[in-house]
Parts: C-alpha cells; sequence; structure tokens
C-alpha cells in the first residue's frame, strides 16, 4: 500500500471512529472490525471520562450523558495524547460553547460543575509542592503568595451544592466562592470563601510585589474602610489562618 492510499485510509477511519452516523468505514476493512474499534474507542473514552464526571453523568442520565461524549468525540480535537489531561480538554470544550450544545437538555450550570469536578483530579495530579509558608511573624512585612496547591475559585452557580435532587435553573444573586485545596495526605478539600478572602487571594496573585500590609491596605481601600481597625484586623486575623493552613506564605 503506497503513503497516499494509507493515509486515505487512516483519515476514513478516523472520521468513522469519530462520527459512524455520518461516516464509513474504509472500503478495505471488515465492517464487522471497524465496529469493534468503534465501540471501543467510544466506551473507553466514556469510561474515562465518567469516572472524572460523575456528579454530572447522575444528573444527565447514560442516554444524554453518552450523547455529550459522542459530541465531543465528533467535534472536538484534542491537543495532547496524555489519557490524564482529557477530562481537562472535555472542560475546555464545554466552555467553549459549541454549536451542537445550544439546545438540547443540557442544564445551565453544566459548564462550571464540569469545572468544578474536574478541579479535585487536577489538583491530585499536580506535580506542584506544597508552600513554603515561613514565619507568621513576617506576613506583614514581606510580599505574599499563594500556593499552588490551593486555588481560589468563583462560580456564577452554587455548583458544590448541584446534584441530582437539585438542579437550579435561575442564577442566584451572588457568585459562589470557593477555595479548593490539596493537603498533606494528598485529598483535596473544599470550602467556601468571603469575598473578603476571595478578594485577598485574588490580589496576592494580581500584586505579587506588595507586602501583606500593602496588601491589606489596598483591601480596605477597595472596601472603603481606610482606617478601620476592625477591618484591619479581621483582613490581619484571615492572612494568619490561611497561613496555618498552608494557603499563604511570604516569598
Amino acid at each position: 500500500m503506497d503513503k497516499s492510499s494509507l493515509l486515505h485510509q487512516q483519515t476514513t477511519m478516523g472520521l468513522y471512529l469519530r462520527d459512524p452516523e455520518h461516516h464509513a468505514p474504509p472500503t478495505e476493512m471488515d465492517p464487522a472490525r471497524a465496529q469493534v474499534y468503534r465501540d471501543l474507542v467510544f466506551a473507553n473514552l466514556c469510561s474515562l471520562l465518567s469516572g472524572t464526571f460523575p456528579v454530572l453523568v447522575r444528573i444527565l442520565g447514560d442516554e444524554h450523558w453518552r450523547s455529550l461524549v459522542r459530541i465531543f468525540l465528533r467535534d472536538y480535537r484534542a491537543c495532547t495524547p496524555k489519557f490524564g489531561e482529557i477530562a481537562q480538554e472535555f472542560v475546555e470544550f464545554l466552555a467553549t460553547g459549541p454549536q451542537a450544545l445550544t439546545d438540547g437538555p443540557w442544564p445551565p450550570f453544566m459548564v462550571e460543575l464540569a469545572h468544578y469536578e474536574w478541579v479535585e483530579m487536577a489538583l491530585q495530579q499536580s506535580d506542584a509542592g506544597p508552600l513554603v509558608t515561613g514565619d507568621a511573624g513576617s506576613l506583614l512585612d514581606r510580599p505574599l503568595q499563594v500556593s499552588p496547591l490551593a486555588w481560589p475559585l468563583a462560580y456564577a452557580w452554587p455548583v458544590q451544592q448541584v446534584g441530582p435532587d437539585y438542579q437550579p435553573d435561575v442564577l442566584p444573586a451572588h457568585p459562589t466562592l470557593l477555595l479548593v485545596r490539596r493537603v498533606e495526605d494528598w485529598s483535596v478539600k473544599f470550602s467556601e470563601l468571603s469575598l473578603l478572602a476571595w478578594r485577598l487571594l485574588q490580589r496576592i496573585g494580581e500584586f505579587p510585589e506588595l507586602t501583606g500590609l500593602a496588601q491589606l491596605q489596598g483591601l480596605a481601600v477597595e472596601a472603603g474602610q481606610v482606617g478601620s481597625s476592625v477591618f484591619f484586623e479581621g483582613g490581619l486575623g484571615l492572612l494568619r489562618q490561611m497561613h496555618e493552613e498552608g494557603v499563604v506564605g511570604g516569598v
């Protein structure tokens, strides 16, 4: 078989594996054998993704979940050959708002729920090490950094509450602010953040050159609490708590 014929056969087979409803297998290949490959590819992809998105699978039900995976396989071109990164590609696919998902039984919180479920796997697989937090007494005097194993996240939907028995269809008035972090035993912890705590973590990422004192002063300006000792003490207590949990440390 020459190279052009082989390329044509591979391209035809790839189209068939992705979208068997609209593409036939290569004419040179036994249809029954091609179907075995088709079914294996789809079943393996379903199994791979189901383990990362169990809540989404239960909400959609088997039929709609399989339809969603089929659309992903048919329409998306992943940029990685690594099985461990396919779930991230799936989340990115949903976030692009593909035309094929504009109609259908897809809940409005689906994209954020998928991201929320993926985060746990991503942190467990992260190669990053824990933050060396340093001395708590120097938090105000040094620039701060957030641990690479602690992710402050903001969602429009209450993703931590969504499940088969709770599926909101009206967007809440306030966002859901969460901290997701990997602890010493490699388990992943989720906790809700106050707006003050979330903004403080966000500011540390935005202004890494500022000391802890400057961060709290900037936060006070944003909150309209300049000169408030109560606000400052609350912010300092927050910093100390996050330092104790390994979320924040000095540079």
